[in-house]
């Protein structure tokens, strides 16, 4: 009985500081965040801190790779099918990341903020292991397309669903746009985004 509640009390602890640190590297990013910094926000001591992590570079790997797994753990299996058309994967792609980055808004720009300012360490923890030049989606492209670089493309999709939600503090500032109506905007974007596309792909 007794490990059992030591085991809870541990789990409660190492989530804590794990939420805690989400929250202080999503604000300040990896190098203007100190152990320090984390320990006081999960509202425990530095020496705790230290006896679950050992270094603010661990915590941070950790969370990186948490938020890039959110991100990117079903785009491979997408990308890769070979039974669905071009069309079908940037619907599923589009649905995907905008569901994603509704339940998760920070993490794109936490992303961008951590590759301008730690691009080395930042490309040794993300190693994907679904390259898109392999995959399905490009080929498909390459075959429909063989005049136009299938990366366009890509570049093309992602940048329909990323930047809204990248730009959007901007966005906001200079239309008026409230937050339930970006919302509404983004959800009607899933199907929008496929149409576009097809579009670009289409057109000669």
């Amino acid at each position: 009985m007794a490990k059992t509640k030591m085991a809870k009390a541990d789990l409660s602890t190492e989530e804590k500081i794990k939420e805690a640190a989400r929250k202080v590297f999503t604000q300040k990013g990896y190098a203007a965040t100190r152990t320090r910094d984390i320990a006081e926000e999960a509202g425990i001591n530095l020496a705790l801190l230290n006896y679950y992590f050992r270094s603010k570079e661990k915590l941070f790997e950790l969370i990186i790779m948490e938020k890039m797994q959110i991100l990117l753990g079903k785009i491979g299996p997408i990308i890769m099918d070979k039974n669905t058309s071009i069309e079908e994967k940037v619907e599923q792609v589009a649905e995907h990341y905008i569901d994603t980055l509704l339940a998760n808004p920070d993490i794109p720009l936490f992303v961008l903020g951590e590759i301008r300012s730690n691009p080395d360490k930042f490309a040794s923890l993300i190693k994907t292991k679904t390259n898109i030049a392999d995959s399905t989606l490009f080929k498909q492209l390459a075959e429909k397309r063989p005049d136009i670089d299938p990366l366009h493309f890509i570049f093309n999709m992602l940048g329909l669903i990323i930047f809204p939600f990248i730009g959007k503090p901007l966005i906001q500032l200079i239309t008026g746009l409230k937050s339930e109506q970006a919302i509404t905007l983004m959800k009607e974007r899933k199907m929008l985004v496929k149409t576009w596309f097809s579009a670009m792909v289409a057109a000669t």
